[in-house]
């Protein structure tokens, strides 16, 4: 069984499309380049063949990939207004008690990050010490660095 992978119902739907696109359009698309490669003669000194055989590997690979994604999905639901405990899926305003910089975050399966948007893991270091917390708690982590940080959770919202 593959492991799950926590997914908004928008990112799911974005590679369902990808997936669509990938087997017909970027398909027809790198059989013809083959096709035409072909004509070219001689396979075996033929670099446009290779190159084209090898995107036509990486298309089947990427196609895979995400068959598998989408089979393991679990649907991450936007959390319920009023929500007091943190989970997947809410967003979380938290104050550093180190230098008083508030930040908030939405708290995503692993192939949704994105730190400049605020996007972290849930299973990232912050985001576990998150999860199953209710505002006002105060959680303490380490850094890469080896410096230990404290947090205050000052709310729990909807993305």
């Amino acid at each position: 069984m593959n492991k799950p992978y926590k997914l908004t119902k928008e990112r799911y739907d974005e590679l369902k499309k990808e997936l669509v696109h990938l087997k017909t359009v970027r398909e027809k698309e790198v059989a013809e380049q083959i096709k035409e490669a072909r004509s070219f003669g001689d396979l075996s000194e033929n670099c446009e063949y290779d190159e084209a055989k090898n995107e036509q590997g990486r298309l089947f690979s990427r196609i895979a990939e995400v068959e598998a994604i989408l089979a393991a999905a679990v649907i991450i639901e936007a959390a319920p207004e009023g929500v007091d405990v943190i989970d997947t899926g809410c967003r979380v305003k938290v104050k550093s008690l180190d230098d008083g910089e508030e930040e908030s975050y939405f708290l995503v399966g692993t192939l949704e990050v994105n730190p400049l948007e605020g996007r972290i893991s849930d299973e990232s270091p912050l985001g576990k010490e998150l999860i199953g917390k209710r505002a006002g708690d105060v959680i303490t982590l380490q850094s890469p660095e080896g410096k230990q940080l404290s947090f205050e959770i000052l709310e729990i919202g909807v993305p």
